[in-house]
């Protein structure tokens, strides 16, 4: 060939060579570059062509700037204590933007090993991806620091950093150097990660049987950083709320959220770093596994924060985008950097994590392990496909009997599965039947959505079907869909759970005797929705009225949600829904707790942006009391489990949004107080939110707060913060907030995406938020770049509480306006769906809510 086609981005490109050979048959020629832009691609022509099996070297000679987005080699500040404006250095590659830092061939399946050079000031330190090898003063200004050369990896898992941060470490008990870099008024609150991310890592490294092929793990907290974190080889790097944690002032959601992110890193560091996906069409092979093993490795070493409660509030999530007819399959082509970044959504991530967990539990967590352990080791610094998971020989993934009774079931000669005459029905499969995970998870992967299963009982008989979910279309079947569904259910007279695989339209289960109720998809483990036909709703619904803990907690929330994903759709109706919810009132698990929360405020606030007083009005009290008992009983400490001071965090700020009264008074209390005390009084973590979001009301509170905010000790609660500012009524503040986080001075821009969601929900501000992004739209995109999650966000958090007809217009209109460059985001289709879905959801339920809530409440 005579060409060769690197990426590049906004590198500037001085000249470039090609070597050839070696010793006395060496020989350089200069080579002609080419740009193309919208490719980001340059090309080196040489005039001898380029020959098979000979090896060349190229070198090129190259300028750029420090991006000033949060992509490429970028530029972060931050201030000391004193109000000095320090700078640093950082990259962030994943996923097409190391050709932002170098000319590359910058797709994942070229893996290669790399070797870094850095030169930098004396007062500076540089890390990499490898350990420091030496130092070398070239000057008594500038020193050169190599680094060892890297394993074969791929070219978005590359990191430098040129900083003056400060680092803690330790070693795990498998000899890996681990430490934490922060800037260095922060390192001390660096302990908490440090001690989770060595326990992290070292259950990983037993839990896959494959030692941490690096010498060293640095986790570095980034001042600027646009998602949560990233997995780069040997040298994560993190927002800062991601990974500091202080013990006096954090709260419990911040150190669940710290532990969960630092667990999905180290895990990348197998699943994404050491094995690959070939392209990012099959992106969820990093991110559904590093989604999953979250949950595997934190509910190992640190029990105490019972993380398998919240796992179904992450598949409720994912069902929200996977409902509508633009959402995408698990596995789906793209092939730009905006659609590329597109897929790190909620259906790579949090649906590839609920189907793995439900295959988890269908094969058991041995078979599962052991299959995922035989895949990494198969294909070690290598690339895969979808396929490949589910087609190694002798992975768990092919012809295994899943036991429930070792003794009662035997593997034939022939590898296939049987059951014994006297085996029990509650083994996972039928006489003679392959388990073929394979046409199973193809089901799961390849289609997009996910199915509802309609269950009706005759007798000992349940009849099953099972069509395609989808909102706002009226006959869901139409797709066609069919999946293999790994049921399960419990009974009135059994809570043994049993099992069934449904892999036909319509099935029937025969019981063994009659029963009263049946529950369907127990503790949520399955990605799937289920319909109680006839009176099977009532007696479910009577159950929790009369028993509810009869079921689980995670039972009763999904049950919360399903009966109004099913009112959506219209196989019930909205006054069904509301019965369920009454028996909330003697609810105390935060999981059905926050699920009737997320079901009944959206509807409230659909009200509040149509001028719907009266019943938005009686629909905010109906909502405060179900929960008062809940809210009245709350302490306002710090005390109690993880979930617990989750649960009253969002009940208390819930309480105090809502105006209810005993908790506004008591939070005025304390704000008071705390800013008597100009801001040194020691407030619980847990109640902060709510206090600083009744104080933010006044005028004198807002000014207040945000003088504490720019202040260094409250760093860690700068979230909190915003929250509570973004609250008020006055329009001018809320329009100042999104200014300032466009500025990027008093406010980071890093924090922009969720200030303008939060004014959006705020009823004084969601003009103002739209107005906001239709006039900085380019600047937004210019900063978190086109098809990106905060993107999205942005557009789904301004829009998704519209439900009238002027309002789908405008949205219409402005996104049309743009183009190319925006209309055919995925986000904007999906934006403009769940309005279509608003409008025919408030025209067909809004008068029966009315009704319901005048015989209710």
């Amino acid at each position: 060939t005579s060409t060769v086609i690197l990426h590049s981005k906004r590198l500037r490109v001085a000249r470039a060579a090609i070597e050839a050979g070696a010793g006395s048959t060496r020989s350089v020629q200069e080579v002609k570059v080419l740009e193309h832009q919208l490719f980001q691609q340059v090309a080196l022509l040489t005039a001898e062509p380029l020959r098979a099996g000979h090896n060349y070297t190229v070198s090129i000679q190259y300028s750029a700037n420090l991006s000033d987005s949060f992509h490429g080699f970028y530029k972060s500040t931050y201030r000391t204590q004193e109000g000095e404006l320090r700078v640093l250095a950082s990259t962030q590659f994943e996923p097409t933007f190391a050709r932002m830092a170098f000319p590359c061939f910058d797709e994942p399946a070229f893996k290669a090993r790399f070797s870094v050079k850095i030169r930098r000031e004396p007062q500076h330190l540089a890390l990499s991806n490898m350990p420091l090898v030496k130092s070398v003063n070239i000057d008594s200004w500038l020193v050169e620091d190599h680094f060892e050369t890297s394993v074969k990896m791929s070219t978005y898992l590359v990191a430098f950093i040129v900083s003056d941060f400060k680092s803690i470490s330790k070693i795990s008990s498998h000899g890996v150097k681990i430490s934490i870099y922060t800037v260095p008024e922060k390192i001390n609150q660096a302990h908490y990660a440090l001690d989770a991310a060595v326990k992290l890592l070292d259950f990983y490294e037993d839990y896959f049987s494959i030692p941490y092929p690096l010498p060293k793990q640095d986790l570095a907290a980034i001042p600027d950083f646009q998602s949560g974190a990233m997995e780069n080889w040997g040298l994560t790097t993190y927002r800062e709320s991601a990974l500091l944690y202080d013990p006096e002032k954090s709260s419990a959601s911040s150190r669940l959220w710290i532990t969960m992110i630092i667990a999905h890193e180290l895990a990348h560091q197998w699943f994404g770093n050491l094995v690959t996906m070939e392209w990012w069409n099959d992106l969820w092979l990093n991110e559904g596994f590093a989604k999953f093993m979250e949950f595997v490795s934190v509910s190992v070493t640190h029990p105490e924060l019972r993380v398998e409660d919240y796992f179904l509030g992450r598949c409720f999530d994912a069902m929200e985008v996977d409902a509508l007819n633009s959402s995408h399959p698990v596995s789906t082509p793209v092939e730009d950097p905006a659609q590329i970044l597109e897929m790190f959504d909620d259906v790579s991530y949090e649906k590839g994590s609920c189907i793995l967990n439900m295959l988890r539990d269908y094969l058991t967590a041995d078979v599962f392990k052991a299959g995922l352990v035989q895949y990494l080791q198969k294909y070690s610094y290598q690339n895969t496909k979808n396929e490949d998971l589910w087609d190694n020989d002798q992975n768990f993934l092919l012809q295994i009997c899943p036991t429930v009774d070792t003794d009662k079931s035997k593997l034939e000669g022939d590898g296939f599965c049987r059951r014994n005459q006297q085996s029990s029905s509650n083994a996972h499969w039928t006489k003679g039947e392959t388990l073929d995970v394979r046409a199973m998870m193809n089901t799961w992967t390849l289609q997009k959505g996910f199915p509802l299963v309609t269950v009706k009982v005759r007798g000992k008989n349940v009849h099953l079907q099972q069509e395609h979910y989808m909102k706002g279309v009226d006959s869901p079947s139409s797709t066609g869909y069919l999946w293999h569904i790994p049921l399960t259910y419990i009974t009135s007279k059994s809570d043994t759970v049993q099992r069934f695989l449904m892999t036909t339209k319509t099935d029937v289960i025969i019981l063994p005797e009659e029963v009263k109720w049946v529950k369907f998809n127990v503790d949520m483990n399955g990605y799937y929705i289920v319909h109680y036909e006839d009176d099977g709703w009532d007696h479910l619904i009577n159950l929790l009225k009369e028993n509810h803990t009869m079921i689980s907690s995670n039972d009763r929330a999904g049950l919360i949600n399903n009966i109004f994903q099913l009112v959506r759709i219209k196989k019930l109706s909205v006054a069904k829904a509301f019965d369920l919810t009454l028996y909330l009132k003697r609810e105390a698990q935060i999981m059905p707790v926050l699920q009737g929360m997320n079901e009944l405020v959206p509807i409230y606030k659909l009200m509040e942006k149509r001028d719907m007083d009266d019943t938005e009005k009686q629909l905010k009290e109906y909502i405060v009391t179900l929960f008062k008992d809940l809210i009245d009983k709350q302490f306002w400490s710090d005390d109690g489990s993880v979930s617990e001071r989750i649960l009253r965090h969002s009940l208390l700020l819930f309480a105090c949004i809502r105006r209810y009264q005993p908790c506004v008074d008591k939070a005025e209390e304390y704000f008071l107080k705390w800013q008597k005390s100009n801001g040194t009084l020691s407030l619980p973590a847990d109640v902060k939110t709510a206090v600083y979001a009744v104080g933010a009301q006044t005028s004198e509170g807002w000014d207040f707060l945000l003088s504490k905010y720019r202040q260094h000790s409250f760093s860690v609660e700068k979230d909190k913060i915003e929250l509570a500012l973004s609250l008020t009524r006055n329009k001018d503040k809320l329009q100042w907030l999104m200014d300032q986080g466009l500025r990027g001075g008093i406010i980071k821009t890093q924090d922009l995406p969720h200030i303008i969601v939060f004014v959006a929900r705020n009823p004084s501000g969601y003009h103002l938020a739209w107005t906001f992004l239709k006039e900085n739209w380019e600047k937004v995109i210019e900063k978190f770049e086109l098809g990106s999650h905060s993107i999205a966000d942005i557009v789904t958090g301004v829009t998704n509480q519209y439900s009238t007809r002027p309002q789908l217009a405008q949205v219409k209109e402005f996104f049309s306006s743009l183009e190319e460059k925006g209309a055919q985001l995925r986000c904007v289709q999906q934006a403009i769906e769940t309005i279509e879905d608003n409008i025919q959801w408030m025209d067909r339920n809004f008068e029966d809510i009315k009704t319901w809530l005048q015989k209710n409440h």
